[in-house]
């Protein structure tokens, strides 16, 4: 099974770090967010990575060049300017290939079990609680499926999908969020419930607050 790192996003919120540095390759815990990504999906056997970039996208290929230091393999989804995640998906297919994929934001920190991820039967998402900056949530869980009510749930940017759904979609198809509750509405999507610990590294704070957390913890 491919993964897909979504890391072609301009992160405004993050500016000035972001003004020289695409948010991906910050450092929390001394290392770039990425990386994390890289050996967690490689510790759980998934070696054949697509990253899309756009903004400050040359940067991705000389910090992390094909991937064998790290011992996985990388191929880039160069976007120029940068598209929308659906679309970007849907660019990155011919690198995809056909049948599942996992989905990872670049802007993440999971210490989920991605293997249990990518043994669900079904396209799944990843939902973790809602945390201080998303009190409204985005999604339910009922019986194993996601549900667009109630809103107990966070989306953590990992999923498990299938290239499938998106071969019909128009080049350049914009934003994931309409789609997913699409799906959900459908009863397409199964859900997985984590626990543990999940940052959305969204701002300069909460990058500090991972920093700290991945210190204490190594």
């Amino acid at each position: 099974m491919k993964a897909m790192i979504l890391a072609a996003g301009r992160g405004e919120r993050m500016r000035p770090l972001t003004d020289r540095c695409p948010k991906p390759l910050l450092s929390a815990g001394g290392k770039p967010l990425i990386v994390h990504h890289i050996e967690r999906l490689r510790a759980a056997g998934i070696q054949e990575l697509v990253i899309n970039t756009a903004w400050l996208g040359e940067q991705f290929p000389a910090a992390l060049g094909d991937g064998r230091a790290f011992g996985v393999n990388i191929q880039y989804s160069h976007e120029g300017t940068a598209l929308e995640t659906a679309g970007g998906i849907r660019r990155a297919l011919p690198l995809l290939g056909e049948g599942d994929f996992l989905l990872v934001n670049g802007d993440v920190y999971c210490d989920c079990d991605f293997e249990a991820v990518a043994a669900a039967k079904a396209p799944s998402l990843l939902l973790v609680d809602n945390p201080p900056q998303h009190p409204g949530g985005d999604f339910g869980l009922v019986g194993g499926l996601v549900a667009n009510e109630p809103r107990q749930y966070t989306y953590a940017g990992i999923a498990k999908l299938d290239s499938r759904l998106f071969v019909a979609l128009p080049e350049g198809h914009g934003a994931l969020g309409p789609l997913l509750r699409r799906w959900a509405d459908e009863g397409r999507l199964g859900g997985l419930y984590h626990g543990g610990y999940w940052q959305d590294v969204g701002t300069p704070e909460r990058l500090e607050a991972l920093d700290a957390f991945l210190k204490e913890r190594r």
